[in-house]
């Protein structure tokens, strides 16, 4: 009978370094090995990614106490409570947005939800930040931010809104929304939103958008974890700092872009779709009058097959 690799823990990961290039949420399969009771059973191991700077790099704004808890402890505990959870299971071979949206299991949670879903929200929090960050977009995605909030500031004013008034612990999202109205997966929250435009939205506890195929953008943690050592019970302060000071607008304008880009081909394969679709219908009419107009039509005599008298 085939054994299970044991996953090591990731406690013994080395600490973040700068340019680190791992994928978020990135899967490391461990060679099958032969003994003498057969080979073991392939199985993917999500890894804990670092952020993309150093612990200290964010200091005075964020301090490396509060990474290296937040980071050392918080995300690694994620991490090494999905790989106990996915060992052995169907969600070991997926990816870890695959995971999420699976286990969201259209609101009613599975185990693994919290855990897959926090990994991915944090590894997309770290990406959001840089050293000496903050100041304002550029290009498409001040334009676009323009357009539909009238106004940086309205746009900053709308997210740090949001950021303030989520009850308890979740998130604040500034989500490029495509196309998608009708999620089997979920209850869309802006279904009267104009598609193809920027909007902010807060979430609890674990929950993102990726559950709502929206495309997020921008992120801040409001978990208590988050800011209590710098920042205490000031979670204005903290989400005010995050604003002015730590905003990779490159991280944002770079997933922006390619958010449209998706989209572009999601909208270009759907009407090839249509298109294939109307063409069809066409041939399947055209089939239709062919075998009407050569249709001919057989009278039954009561002369037929008989010879006159």
């Amino acid at each position: 009978m085939a054994g299970l690799a044991v996953l090591p823990s990731t406690s013994a990961l080395p600490l973040p370094f700068p340019g680190c290039s791992r994928r978020a949420g990135s899967l490391r399969r461990i060679a099958p090995k032969v003994g003498r009771s057969g080979p073991l059973t392939i199985v993917a191991q999500l890894e804990l990614k670092p952020p993309p700077y150093s612990l200290n790099a964010l200091e005075p704004y964020m301090s490396q106490e509060t990474l290296e808890f937040h980071w050392g402890k918080h995300h690694r505990g994620y991490v090494d409570g999905l790989n106990r959870q996915i060992l052995g299971t169907e969600l070991a071979g997926l990816s870890l947005e695959e995971i999420v949206i699976k286990s969201y299991n259209e609101g009613d949670l599975l185990p693994t939800f919290n855990n897959a879903a926090q990994i991915w929200n944090h590894d997309f929090f770290w990406q959001s930040m840089k050293p000496d960050g903050g100041g304002k977009p550029f290009g498409v995605l001040m334009e676009l931010i323009e357009r539909d909030f009238g106004s940086f500031e309205g746009m900053m004013a709308q997210f740090k809104n949001a950021a303030l008034t989520q009850f308890g612990s979740g998130w604040a999202w500034l989500v490029y929304k495509a196309n998608r109205l009708d999620v089997g997966n979920a209850v869309n929250p802006c279904p009267t939103e104009k598609d193809y435009k920027l909007i902010i939205e807060k979430t609890p506890n674990a929950v993102n958008p990726l559950i709502w195929d929206y495309n997020p953008i921008l992120v801040v943690d409001v978990w208590e974890h988050a800011y209590y050592l710098d920042y205490q019970n000031r979670r204005p302060d903290f989400v005010s700092t995050f604003m002015d000071k730590l905003i990779s607008w490159e991280a944002a304008s770079a997933r922006l872009e390619a958010a449209m880009a998706q989209a572009a081909e999601a909208q270009a394969a759907e009407r090839a779709r249509e298109e294939e679709e109307r063409r069809k219908e066409e041939e399947e009419d055209e089939e239709t009058r062919d075998d009407g107009g050569d249709m001919k039509m057989y009278v039954d005599s009561d002369d037929d097959g008989l010879e006159d008298e």
